[in-house]
Formats: C-alpha cells, structure tokens, sequence
C-alpha cells in the first residue's frame, strides 16, 4: 500500500495538461459542485498545428469536490488542424498522446494519435479505461493533413 501511495504523485505528475473551454451543468447538486460536461483542449505534442477537443463528464457532489468520485466513461472528441502542421520528427504508428485520470487510482481517459499513412491522415481516438476493465464506448476523429506535408513514420 505504501509504494501505491508514494507512487500517486508520479501518477498524477504525468497526466496531460488540458486547457479548459468551458462546462454546462447536467444535474444540480445541494452540496458540492454540480455534475457537468466540460469542454477541454489538449495541443498534439508530436504535431504542431492540431489540437484536440475533448467533452467528457465531470461528476460534482462531495465525492466529486474531494476527487473520490469516477466519472463516467462517455466521450466525444474532435480534432482540428488549428494552424500550420509540422511534424518535428518522426511519429510512431500509434502512440497514446495523452491520459488523465478519471477517478481517484483506477480509471483513465486516454487519448491515442494513429497515422493512415495511405490516405496521410492522423486518427485520434479517445476511451476510457480501468486498472481491471475498461469501457468498449469511444470516440473518434480524423485530421487530414495535406499530400504536400509527408507525415515520418517511425
């Protein structure tokens, strides 16, 4: 139990940074905040140019205001090139691009870059998984990037 403890910090230390966009209440709580769906950007690290917008759940409550609650698995993204791609150096064929943690230690949104090199295309794809068992409910999103801007394959 002590090294799970002493590893938390690690855990939350390499979770993505999300820019916040904005967030609408679902349900009204007395106590605590209300649930909500929260709008969040993330910049691809591997691509300039992309950016990632993901929508998820947020539950509010006690549970939620001391983060013990789980949020539900639920997702949509959608990602845009948002200025000039570049591509600094070769990209794997799939890589995890970012993580969050979705529940105290166990669950996580993840989100994974894919390159279509046949159609020069990079696929996000975003779902949540658990230390056990994760939810088969995802989403997906695809930005075509220009035949004149090759994307390197590792």
């Amino acid at each position: 139990m002590r090294s799970l403890l002493t590893a938390l910090p690690l855990v939350w230390a390499t979770a993505a940074h999300a820019e916040d966009i904005g967030s609408v209440d679902t349900v009204f709580k007395f106590i605590g905040p209300d649930h909500k769906i929260v709008v969040e950007a993330y910049d691809d690290p591997g691509v300039s140019g992309v950016t990632c917008y993901l929508s998820r759940a947020k539950t509010g409550g006690i549970k939620g205001a001391l983060g013990l609650a789980e949020d539900k698995a639920e997702a949509s993204i959608a990602c845009r090139q948002v200025g000039a791609i570049a591509i600094a150096k070769p990209l794997k064929p799939q890589e995890e691009i970012f993580s969050e943690r979705t529940s105290l230690v166990f669950k996580r949104q993840r989100i994974v870059r894919m390159v279509d090199p046949k159609r020069n295309a990079l696929v996000y794809l975003t779902y949540s998984d658990r230390l056990i068992e994760g939810s088969p409910q995802n989403s997906v999103t695809v930005v075509p990037v220009d035949r004149a801007t090759p994307i390197p394959l590792r």
